[in-house]
């Protein structure tokens, strides 16, 4: 007995919701189809005829960890100011939100070991993050690109320092320091 359509778009759906949660919660090397495919009730075999890959599912669920982690980001609608995106990106919150926060700042080492696929979705979303920061600072990429690997390093980083007030100091010192690009002043070097 074959199934729907409608029910294979559901498994399918299912599929890239569960792969998505493991590489936001793992990374992407923590994605197993065999297991992936039993935790959604599923067979492995079955697991060909909604992928033709696991590269190709893990772009796709990268995807989609990137898109549920802009969403959480942008859900007050507003335009955000320079200041009120580094206080939200750079904080003890976001920090401590690892499955649910940035997806960028979570996978950035992963994906800079994967596929082309995988590294032309992060692009995609790095440029798009880079963009966002770049309007909020009256259009220059220049400066959005440093706030931008600024925030994404220091978060990066004080998710990593084992000790609490250092991982504090960190994300600190970087909100400090974007508070003077924002006042378009040029941060001493």
């Amino acid at each position: 007995m074959g199934h729907s359509r409608a029910e294979k778009a559901l498994n399918r759906e299912r599929i890239l919701a569960e792969a998505a949660r493991q590489i936001r919660d793992g990374g992407l090397e923590s994605v197993s189809v065999g297991a992936l495919m039993k935790s959604v009730g599923l067979t492995h075999g079955g697991f060909y005829g909604h992928f033709e890959s696991r590269e190709a599912l893990l772009a796709e669920a990268l995807e989609r960890a990137l898109l549920e982690g802009e969403a959480k980001a942008g859900a007050s609608g507003a335009p955000a100011s320079f200041s009120a995106i580094v206080r939200s990106y750079l904080s003890r919150t976001h920090r401590d939100a690892r499955d649910s926060g940035c997806a960028v700042a979570a996978l950035v080492s992963d994906v800079a070991r994967a596929g082309v696929a995988s590294r032309e979705v992060m692009t995609a979303h790095v440029e798009a993050f880079i963009g966002a920061v770049a309007k909020s600072l009256d259009r220059d990429d220049e400066r959005a690109i440093v706030a931008v690997s600024a925030m994404v390093g220091a978060l990066t980083l004080s998710r990593v320092v084992t000790d609490p007030a250092r991982s504090n100091a960190i994300l600190k010192a970087v909100r400090n320091y974007l508070d003077k690009l924002d006042a378009d002043e040029t941060p001493a070097s």
